[in-house]
């Protein structure tokens, strides 16, 4: 969506963000929350080992290893035609485990999780970056607009992999997405103004 909205030469921003923002936080922080939360006990060492384990938390850190490496250029040719396939890849496999007669019983936290997600965390994120902090430019709005996005299938797996309601969780991801295309215009018209 970046690439669709602001252009190629700001998707190294984006991706930053991604690596380095999104999964740190769901590689560190979102697995001792779903640990937390889950019906199994974890101890203190079962929590870090999860961490230390999570194959997103591997790849930044081999990925952040491997930076000086000059890879052949036909690598990167393939790396890059494999990792275009996973984004369509991944919103078929959301699509297939969406199942629409689940909402009844959820409808109310699926309603708040999606417009916490796209409308009011947002909202808040601007609120404390261009509100209190005065900041602007290219970054802010990446930033912004990427705190817009749906919601992330990765962490949907990490919450389903620990056992938290699993019918709301992918619901909530393939509604999510699905209204985020209707919401990131709107959320990229507002940022013009940062």
């Amino acid at each position: 969506m970046i690439e669709t909205f602001y252009g190629n030469s700001e998707m190294p921003i984006g991706i930053l963000i991604d690596r380095l923002g999104t999964y740190l936080v769901l590689s560190t922080l979102g697995i001792a929350v779903a640990a937390l939360f889950s019906s199994e006990t974890s101890s203190g060492a079962g929590v870090l080992k999860r961490i230390c384990t999570f194959p997103p938390f591997i790849a930044l850190f081999v990925s952040l290893l491997l930076l000086p490496v000059e890879y052949p250029q036909w690598s990167v040719a393939v790396l890059r035609r494999l990792g275009d396939t996973l984004a369509p890849l991944a919103l078929v496999s959301v699509g297939l485990q969406l199942r629409l007669d689940q909402l009844s019983g959820i409808r109310m936290p699926l309603s708040i999780g999606i417009a916490f997600k796209l409308l009011v965390g947002p909202a808040l994120v601007m609120l404390i970056y261009v509100g209190l902090l005065r900041a602007a430019g290219d970054v802010v709005k990446i930033t912004l607009f990427e705190s817009a996005m749906g919601p992330m299938i990765g962490a949907s797996i990490v919450a389903i992999q620990h056992g938290l309601n699993p019918p709301l969780i992918t619901l909530m991801v393939g509604l999510g997405i699905t209204v985020s295309f209707l919401s990131l215009p709107l959320w990229w018209y507002v940022l013009q103004g940062v």
